[in-house]
This record gives structure tokens, sequence and C-alpha cells, in this order.
């Protein structure tokens, strides 16, 4: 089973960057490129514990559903979101964060399985793992800047926290 570890130094507040990785709309907007919108389920504002979200996006060419639910939560250390449905045989995202000296550390851990076997496994090396990688990275630098930025108020306000 693939596993991608990504951490993140970013300037802010451990409760702020909580809170921004488990915002729909925080995610939507970091994902624009892939025109990532939620159809069902908690569509909008702080996903929590117990909920779920389904997503319809375009990835490499095709339109996918995706389905996920919030199935650990203890802020603001960490949250785990899981595959309910969607095209990956199995996936779990683990976001964990830890605060030292006004620094909060966000790491980022995939686990996916492919479904299709062996195909699914070639289809991994060849190309999945990566474009996830750059999926998640560019969604953390979206966090990252909002959450350093002057305006991280104005858009946890937008977004309905504030």
């Amino acid at each position: 089973m693939p596993t991608i570890v990504l951490e993140s130094e970013i300037h802010s507040d451990i409760k702020t960057c909580f809170d921004l990785a488990r915002s729909i709309d925080m995610l939507k907007e970091s994902l624009k490129q892939t025109k990532e919108i939620p159809i069902a389920g908690k569509t909008t504002g702080l996903i929590s514990e117990g909920e779920w979200v389904s997503w319809e996006a375009n990835h490499l060419g095709v339109v996918q559903h995706l389905t996920s639910k919030i199935v650990a939560f203890e802020s603001p250390y960490y949250f785990v979101d899981e595959m309910v449905l969607g095209a990956f045989k199995s996936y779990r995202h683990e976001h964990r964060f830890k605060e030292k000296n006004g620094i909060t550390i966000m790491t980022n851990t995939f686990h996916f399985e492919s479904p299709l076997g062996i195909l699914g496994r070639i289809i991994n090396k060849l190309f999945l793992k990566r474009y996830i990688t750059n999926l998640l990275k560019t969604r953390n630098k979206m966090l990252k800047f909002v959450a350093e930025s002057e305006n991280t108020l104005d858009f946890l306000q937008m977004i309905g926290k504030g």
C-alpha cells in the first residue's frame, strides 16, 4: 500500500491551521484546477467527527466521485478521513498538528490502495503517487499561505467560521 508523508511548517497557531485543514471551503478553493466541488453531506464549513462529504472532481481527464468520512478527531491535534466510496480500493488520510514557539507543524500521511491488482500497482508507480503528492502539496501551500497571511480572519469569516 503506497504511503505519502508531507510535513509543512506554518507560521500560525495550531487552531487556525487545524480549522483550515478541515474546511470544506478551503479544500474546494485549493483544488480549483480539478473543479473539485462538494455535492452531498457536509458541503460547506468545518467538517467534524462522524461527518462525511461527497466530492465531484475532474482528475486525469475523468469526472470522478469520492465520499470520505471523518473517523477520528481530536481538536486541534489530528483528524482522519477515510474513503467510503470512490475510485480507490481504499484510502486513509491522517492530518496531524503540533505547535512549538508559535509555529505549527502539519503532517499529512496519505495511505492508499488502487483497485485492479497488479495493474493498479503499476499505475501507482508510474504516476498516481506523484499525482496525489502534487495535489496534497498544492493544498498545503494554499493552507500555509492563508494561515500566514494578514487576511486569515477575513477568509475564516468568509467561510462562515469567524
